[in-house]
Parts: structure tokens; sequence; C-alpha cells
């Protein structure tokens, strides 16, 4: 047992760092005062990184998604709260967590062959469990279990040696063991058929969630003796420490926050998350488990996994493509983001195999194609149908990455709106050049027959002078018709859920995959003249009915949906009789009406001029 006069010297410590790292307005933001150079140079290698590694690590590997015999639903990290496990019986799998196989070194070379600038690992989960050594608490990989040595030190070694960055997740707000941390209410039958159900919720609900009276304490007392000494030891104790990554701000108001922010400030330059809370925004917005439709105006970084598990589950066996991870690092970064791929070793320190072959994939990629990632930025362009695009952009030029994830059945690929005179053209693998054509409305590249490679060929387009991009819409054609296709639809998912995507049927594109009511999706389009359209689709759907809100700008329309028989059988429907719609930009919104949802296929939203108003 830690002595309390370690731990009254932990507390009188930190205490007396808030007192010098306040500011004298009351602020406790270290970078209040930061110029915009200042930031840019700060966020400068963040940015031209563009791909991480998170680790989710702890003594949940040791369940692996298994309580009393049953698989319980949800994230394997999350057990502990969705199996409603009392803080003794939990700690007990302390004792199976024995990382003998832990190769630190082994984890770094993985992550930087695959392509990845810096790993992010849970230095403490939800459950409380330190996998370094903590002075404050016995709940730490040193004290607690058969292994016995600090876990993140070697790491840090290891990082330092291999030129890759290094940053700590940790829980600040929820801690499931210590007492006085927060508890996110999940119901006891969310994870498992539990027969103490009915009693578990009446007290998770008369106890901001904690099931265990082992739980209930002050978590102003907890932030103070437990978080902040903790946060304290890890941005002491190890090094250069690039990024924390703070998780679920529950409870977190901005006293307690205060008692957190200023510590930051042991390492300059340190970049934060957007989930502290208290109103601090941090660094980097974080969107989970999705890929913005669009992108977003201020610096993101997805955080996503490879199978539906962040920690360790050992039936969890749902495993992203090689070529689904790859493109997820192309589009992200053609949108301005940064990758944040997850890994979840098992208790004796293995990262699965399945995630090992995977990165080894993304890093023979990489190995070709890395220089269309690095020190990139976003596409210039409206959405390509064909792939997507990434940018270098110099004084007197630019570089253009055209990322072919359909290769064009003849062989032209049109890239639409550019002005610049185009250089030079060639393919990244070999350098060998293609020819290309400026044309009105954009660049013809005429390729080879066969991509060089099926997940994403990359040619590189050398163009002189500033940028000069005309944003190419939808427009109607020859017969006044504007047809929003499925591969240029903006589609936007919830975090977590099943994910709405394109796909092939019969030959076609469409829209599929849709089971969440959550998900919508939108086309911005280009109106010519003013004039007056109807509005049609072509769905498939098995289920007798499915509804939905159709909006083009501020109006709002519904329509029901009846079965077509299959999935594969589509057939017009009627969506909009008429609305009137004048020249400029528009943008067409289908959303499911919750409650009245089932699955549907949308292969395109098509407008049709039926009366020109104005020439």
């Amino acid at each position: 047992m830690k002595n309390l006069v370690s731990s009254f010297l932990f507390s009188f410590l930190v205490i007396a760092a808030f007192s010098g790292l306040a500011r004298s307005d009351g602020s406790s933001w270290p970078y209040a005062d930061e110029t915009q150079q200042q930031r840019n140079q700060r966020m400068d290698w963040w940015r031209d990184a563009h791909f991480g590694m998170f680790i989710h690590w702890g003594v949940y590997s040791v369940p692996a998604g298994i309580y009393e015999g049953h698989k319980v639903k949800g994230i394997g990290e999350w057990i502990m709260n969705r199996g409603k496990i009392p803080v003794a019986e939990y700690k007990e799998y302390s004792e199976d967590f024995n990382p003998v196989n832990y190769d630190p070194d082994k984890w770094v070379r993985l992550a930087k062959n695959a392509g990845m600038k810096y790993i992010v690992i849970t230095s403490k989960h939800h459950d409380g469990f330190a996998l370094f050594d903590s002075k404050v608490t016995d709940w730490d990989v040193v004290d607690s279990t058969p292994y016995g040595k600090d876990l993140l030190k070697p790491l840090a070694e290891a990082c330092r040696k291999h030129g890759i960055k290094l940053g700590f997740y940790y829980s600040q707000a929820q801690d499931w063991c210590h007492t006085g941390g927060s508890a996110m209410r999940v119901p006891a039958k969310g994870g498992w058929d539990n027969p103490k159900a009915e009693k578990i919720d009446k007290f998770t609900a008369a106890h901001s969630g904690h099931w265990d009276p082992a739980q209930l304490g002050s978590m102003d007392e907890y932030i103070k003796n437990i978080a902040a000494p903790q946060v304290r030891e890890i941005l002491t104790n190890y090094g250069d420490i690039a990024v924390l990554w703070w998780d679920t701000p529950r409870d977190m108001n901005k006293e307690r926050a205060d008692m957190l922010q200023p510590i930051i400030s042991l390492q300059p330059g340190i970049i934060t998350n957007d989930r502290l809370g208290g109103g601090y925004p941090g660094d980097l917005k974080t969107p989970e488990q999705y890929i913005p439709a669009t992108g977003l105006d201020y610096d993101w970084e997805a955080c996503m996994t490879m199978n539906d598990t962040w920690g360790f589950k050992s039936y969890d066996h749902n495993w992203k493509s090689a070529k689904t991870l790859i493109r997820n690092l192309v589009d992200i970064t053609s949108k301005g983001g940064n990758y944040l791929l997850n890994v979840g070793p098992t208790s004796k320190g293995e990262i699965p195999q399945e995630s090992v072959e995977r990165l080894k994939k993304i890093g023979k990629w990489m190995s070709v194609n890395s220089r269309s990632i690095y020190e990139t930025t976003a596409s210039p362009f409206a959405k390509l149908s064909w792939g997507r695009c990434t940018k270098k952009t110099y004084i007197n030029g630019a570089d253009l990455y055209l990322h072919i994830f359909d290769w064009p059945e003849d062989g032209k690929l049109i890239l639409p709106g550019l002005k610049n005179k185009v250089q030079q053209a060639y393919l990244l693998e070999n350098m060998k050049k293609v020819k290309t054509d400026s044309f009105a409305d954009g660049v013809k590249i005429e390729l080879p027959s066969q991509p060089l490679d099926e997940i994403d060929t990359v040619v590189v387009l050398k163009v002189a002078g500033e940028l000069e991009i005309e944003k190419v819409l939808p427009s109607a054609n020859a017969q006044g018709e504007i047809v929003l296709g499925a591969m240029m639809a903006n589609i936007h998912n919830p975090g977590y859920g099943s994910q709405a995507k394109t796909e092939t049927v019969n030959g076609k594109q469409n829209i599929g995959f849709w089971t969440d009511a959550r998900s919508w999706i939108e086309w911005p389009f280009k109106v010519e003249k003013e004039a007056e359209f109807s509005v049609k689709s072509d769905v498939a759907l098995i289920d007798e009915a499915s509804e939905i809100t159709i909006e083009i700008d501020d109006k709002k329309y519904q329509a029901k949906l009846s079965s077509t028989g299959s999935y594969s059988n589509f057939k017009t429907v009627d969506l909009i009789d008429k609305i009137t719609l004048k020249p400029g930009e528009h943008r067409l919104k289908i959303r499911p009406v919750r409650g009245k949802w089932s699955p549907v296929n949308f292969r395109n939203a098509t407008l049709k001029s039926l009366r020109i108003l104005s020439k």
C-alpha cells in the first residue's frame, strides 16, 4: 500500500503547480495568448503526419469480452461497466494480466513500417488501471499484477529510438475503481441478460451511473488526489510527450478541469484534444468511429478501430480489410484530417495477428505512396466521383496527388475545374509519364489500361502558379435533368452504429447498408436558370414501407417508400412534385424519419426541369 505521506505530498505539489501556472486573469489555458504563427509551429508536425497508432490496453484484455460465461455487448474496454462487475471482483483480473510477450520495440517498428508517425497509448482507461508505476495508488501494473514492471517507460524509449512521437491517453473523469470517479450510466441489460438488472438499474439511477457502493465518493477529491497527480506523473516521468488525449468528460465542470489543465504546461508545446471538459477546446476535434463527410473547419483526427472494439475482445472477428483502411487514410487526409488507427493488445502483450497483417499491407502501400500523404493538405476540389485528391502548394505551383479508387474503363480520367497549366504528370509508383489535355471543363488524363494498385493508384500532377480551380457541381444535362449519383453524395454517419456507404448492385453504384436512422445523405448541385423541378429517386427496399424527409435549402417534404421486393430491384419513386429553384448552388438532403425507417438502397436523386422561369 502506498503510504499516506506520498499521497499528501503529491496533492501538495499539484496545488502548488496550480498556483504557479494559473494566469492572473483566472484562466488556466496555457495557450490563451498564443499567436496564429505560434499555433502553426506547435501543430506543424501533427498536421504533416496524418497517421498515428492508438493503443487500448489494460486489465480488460483478461476477460476479453466475456463475463460469467456471457459475451458482454459493446466495446471490450467497457466490460466492467456493461457487465456491472463489482470493483473487488474486477480487480482480481489483474492477477492474470501478465504481458510477458510485450515487445515495445517491435510495436514501434510495426507502427513505423506502417507509415505511422505517432503513437497514443491508454496510460489509464475508465477502469482506473494505470499502465505505469503510480505513486498515488496501488491499482497499477507494478503493484497489482505478476508482471510488476512499468509498461510506458520501455515504450517511450522505443519511440525515441525510432523517431516516433509519443502521446498518452488519460481518462480524467470516468474511473470505475477509484472512489469518487465518474461513471457513465448504462442499463444492466445493455451488456448481458443480467438477472439482477432491475436492482442494479435502481442503484445506478440513484448514484449517477455507479453500480457498486465502493465507487461512491467525492469527485473533487478524486480529481485532486488521483487524476491530477497521475497526469503530473505521466507528463514528468517519460521524457517528451507530444499528445495528451483526454476522454469522456463526464461530470467535468470548469473547476475540476482547472485542477488538470495547468499541468500540461509541464510539456511545452504539447497537443491536447477536445475532451477535457470545463469549456476547454483543446487543439483538435475527435470524430470517433466515423469520417466527416466534408472535413471540418478545425484541426481534427478521426479515431477508428480495425474491428468493432478498442480493447481486445476474443470473439470480435469483424475485421475491416486493408483496402478499407488504406482508403480511410486517403479519405481522411484528403479532407485535412489525421487518422488514429487502433490496436488492442492481449493480456500477454501481443498485438493481434489480424492487426499486424493489415498494418503490414498499409505499410506496403505507404512505402510507394507516402509522399501523397505526408505534409499534404486537403483537396481543393468538390467531391471527385473516382477517388480523392491531396495537395502540396509552393510559391510558384502545386503538386496534386490524384488517388484513383475507381479506374475509368476507357482509360480517360477527368479532373473537373482545374484551370492551371499542367507542367508534368506521372504515376507515383513508377514515375511513368502520362498525357494530359486541358479543356474548358478541366483536365483530361490518359491512363494505362489497368491500375498499378487496385486499392489506390496515385497520379501526380505538377501545375504552375497559384491554384485556380472552378468549383464544379452537378448541373442540368441536355435533357434538363440534374442527376445526383450515389458516388457524388456526402454520406453523414453517426460515430457508432452501422455505416451507410456506396456499393455496386447490378453493375451500378448505390448507397447501401443504410440501417441506422441517424445516417443521412446530401448532394450539392447547381441551377443555371430559374426553373420548376420535380424530384425522383431510384430506390430498392424489402420492408413494406420507409419514410424519409427531403430537404432542399430551407424547404422540407416527406415521402413514403414502398417495398420493391428486394434490395436489387430498383424502382423510380416521386419525391417532390414541384419545387422552384433560383440560379446558384443548392443542397438536397435525405434523412430517415425516426421510428419509421427500414433500410433502403438509394441509387440517385434526379431533378427534372418542368418549366424554365428565366432566360
